[in-house]
């Protein structure tokens, strides 16, 4: 069970699912026929999520992803994150997803700072922070490489070990970084990317 402003938050974005355009909904199929074929098999299903700086898009999706596994009770599931480079969770991305009911707290500071991300009383804290894309803490074969970012999509045509690529950009929030806008921009992308990794774990549940 997800905390209760995290749950209502979730309820919301489940009734929105015919919003998803049908080319988005067909990338997200077929991830989830990827976790599907391992956890069908009692195999570890892994989705590593990439962009540039592995400070925003490709965070909130991992951690947006994890969360949506345990919510559908989706076992042998684990996302990661990456980059092409690493920086640091931005901190307008984290604020964002604690607004959005996640309960988020720095456990090391530092340049690149180690954030504890927890989403429910009954699961484990996520340890959030930046890396490079091929980490020794992220899998380095049989996982499914998504790409979050049209940057990163362009200039890694390979991932090595992916046993599945996929196209899944997102606008980066950064574009509005200290304007008037900014706020309004990361919870638009926070709703996006919630909406569409929630729509994909219902199809493993289904």
């Amino acid at each position: 069970m997800a905390f209760p402003e995290l749950d209502k938050y979730i309820k919301n974005i489940e009734g929105e699912f015919d919003d998803i355009p049908m080319d988005r909904k067909k990338s997200l199929r077929e991830i989830a026929r990827f976790i599907s074929n391992r956890t069908d098999n009692n195999k570890m299903a892994r989705i590593l999520f990439i962009c540039t700086h592995n400070s925003r898009r490709s965070h909130i999706s991992q951690i947006w992803a994890q969360t949506a596994a345990h919510y559908y009770g989706i076992k042998n599931f684990k996302s990661f994150s990456g980059g092409t480079l690493a920086t640091a969770f931005h901190p307008n991305a984290a604020k964002s997803m604690k607004d959005a009911g996640f309960h988020i707290e720095v456990s090391l500071v530092g340049k690149n700072p180690v954030y504890q991300v927890t989403f429910s009383e009954d699961a484990p804290s996520l340890h959030v922070f930046s890396k490079k894309y091929d980490a020794e803490v992220n899998p380095d074969k049989d996982f499914c490489a998504v790409m979050t970012c049209s940057d990163a999509d362009e200039n890694c045509p390979y991932i090595p070990g992916a046993a599945l690529r996929i196209s899944l950009p997102y606008e980066d929030p950064k574009a509005y970084d200290g304007t008037n806008q900014e706020a309004e921009a990361y919870a638009a992308r926070v709703h996006q990317i919630a909406h569409e990794i929630f729509f994909l774990f219902s199809q493993v549940k289904n």
